[in-house]
């Protein structure tokens, strides 16, 4: 996978290319159309998808498809039955890291962060440029950076962690970079949470949703005993301070449309169509 400023001009290539088809999905355009919206020859477009994802483009719009996400949410919804019924306690697995959650005591909670010091750092992902935070006992924020500002992700962070001291690691969001984007499956990761009992639950439970599945709002809130809080669910979600490793862009509506997402829409799209090939090469290789 490539790295730097080649990852970030690849990603916003991927980007421009999903928005276009987002706009002009009534057409059907065919990949030269995509290609020159973007910039690229047909080669060079393909080429570009090969390397991001690894499959083609044609290839990865079939895993965009509602009856692709359809097919996604029937898996997810047995998944996250299975999970109720042993209960959601314990650690999740997320593509090849074993990651596990520790809730902030309820001391730590109440003193919004006092006495502890975060670390953070701004890394390029195949997603977009993130900013990575950690406290000496694991990740407690992952969020993109939003039209180039990194002022406001630092200042979301401290708005989350108002009493902790909160400095610049650029070393520890690079280790954490790389476990978590580069493919060091294996190690354990645990991520830092700062929430709510009912938050903690739906976290928990989408950690339980492996890639290449998905979810909706009212499954989740039965998965956490209580059917009637979709909305609730709902707002769980879009307070999730760890973004791709808690994966709540593998949330759709119950037709199979994928719906908005914290992060842009287009994000969204490329996160859950890069996961499933992902996934699709991980299942031809064990085959």
């Amino acid at each position: 996978m490539p790295h730097g400023p080649q990852l970030l001009r690849d990603y916003r290539r991927i980007e421009a290319a999903i928005r276009f088809l987002e706009a002009h999905a009534d057409r059907q355009p065919p990949l030269r159309a995509v290609a020159e919206a973007v910039g690229l020859s047909d080669f060079h477009f393909q080429r570009l998808f090969r390397r991001w994802a690894g499959v083609s483009p044609k290839r990865f719009l079939q895993y965009l498809t509602v009856e692709r996400a359809k097919e996604a949410l029937r898996e997810g919804r047995s998944v996250l039955a299975a999970a109720y019924e042993s209960g959601l306690s314990g650690p999740g697995r997320l593509h090849d890291l074993f990651v596990t959650v520790e809730a902030v005591t309820p001391g730590e909670y109440k003193a919004s962060g006092s006495g502890l010091t975060i670390g953070y750092g701004f890394r390029p992902s195949p997603f977009g440029e993130c900013v990575i935070a950690a406290t000496d006992r694991g990740v407690c924020a992952l969020e993109f950076v939003e039209g180039g500002s990194r002022r406001e992700a630092v200042d979301r962070l401290v708005r989350a962690w108002p009493a902790a001291v909160i400095r610049e690691h650029e070393a520890m969001a690079a280790s954490y970079g790389e476990r978590i984007f580069g493919g060091e499956g294996g190690r354990p990761l645990t991520l830092v949470l700062r929430g709510t009992n009912f938050q903690l639950k739906v976290w928990e439970a989408l950690l339980r949703i492996p890639r290449g599945a998905a979810t909706t709002y009212g499954d989740l809130a039965r998965a956490t005993g209580r059917p009637g809080a979709a909305r609730a669910v709902g707002s769980a979600v879009g307070r999730n301070p760890v973004a791709y490793l808690i994966p709540c862009h593998r949330v759709l509506r119950t037709t199979g449309a994928f719906g908005g997402y914290r992060w842009g829409t287009a994000r969204k799209q490329a996160m859950l169509g890069w996961e499933a090939a992902q996934r699709g090469a991980t299942v031809a290789a064990a085959g």
